[in-house]
């Protein structure tokens, strides 16, 4: 079963065959909402607004442990996430949408992993390629197959929030090698690994970062949402055509790959 995870500007799948909705508790507490149950395309999904429905959970107060281990409770086999970011690089203006491959953490204080704890044995996991590239071919696929443009490969800078970030903090991602701007890539992407979840995201650039073009002097937020009712329809559609993907595809083979 797929799992997807909405971010800001998701908070709800309007074309969800909505069955059921159901709240599942995990050792880690609560998630950030009851899981929605239902169908896209005739195959079963399940999703979780990871802000919760009123979008009322900020990225550092998100339980992030919770939300991945419902997930694998439930059923979920991979991981289709959706996250809102600024972007850094020059072509990824408003309103385009990226797969990334790449993750620079900055956050801490995080609730990072599961393995933790005296009865935990100290457990590591290879994080050198940190998104499922399944998951990203899925993706590339099912943009490609409906027309829509995506850029393939970028490095998401994952910053704690809620406050965005300086012209100087972006100044220094730009040299870290950032492309992009987030607040919700971490520790997500590392606790699916743990759990193996092939995970992957597709990212909706909702405005220049801070001392970038647009946003040279500041950033309005009254023009992200204008971005966002935009983009989130074409989000919506690469999701749809996510689902439609025939067995033998690339991402299928990739999946494979991913479980070797």
């Amino acid at each position: 079963m797929f799992a997807i995870i909405g971010g800001s500007g998701l908070a709800n799948l309007t074309d969800l065959e909505r069955r059921r909705r159901e709240v599942v508790r995990t050792p880690y507490g609560d998630p950030s909402c009851a899981l929605t149950f239902g169908a896209i395309e005739g195959v079963e999904v399940v999703f979780l607004a990871r802000h919760g429905y009123g979008h009322t959970i900020a990225p550092h107060e998100i339980n992030y442990r919770a939300n991945l281990w419902a997930l694998r409770e439930v059923g979920a086999t991979q991981v289709l996430a959706v996250a809102t970011v600024g972007g850094i690089r020059a072509d990824l203006g408003p309103g385009a949408l990226v797969i990334p491959d790449q993750i620079i953490d900055y956050t801490s204080g995080r609730k990072g992993s599961f393995f933790e704890g005296p009865d935990d044995p100290v457990t590591h996991i290879d994080f050198t390629h940190p998104y499922s590239e399944s998951v990203r071919a899925r993706y590339a696929e099912a943009a490609r197959a409906i027309g829509e443009t995506v850029a393939l490969g970028a490095t998401y800078g994952c910053t704690p929030g809620p406050r965005l970030e300086t012209a100087a903090e972006i100044r220094r991602m730009q040299r870290d090698g950032c492309d992009l701007v987030g607040m919700t890539g971490m520790p997500e992407a590392a606790l699916a690994r743990e759990l193996e979840l092939p995970y992957g995201a597709l990212a909706v650039v909702a405005n220049h970062a801070a001392g970038i073009g647009e946003s040279a002097q500041a950033i309005s937020l009254e023009a992200i949402g204008v971005v966002m009712e935009l983009a989130m329809e074409r989000v919506r559609r690469i999701l749809s055509a996510c689902l439609r993907a025939p067995a033998g595809s690339a991402a299928e083979r990739g999946s494979k790959a991913d479980a070797a």
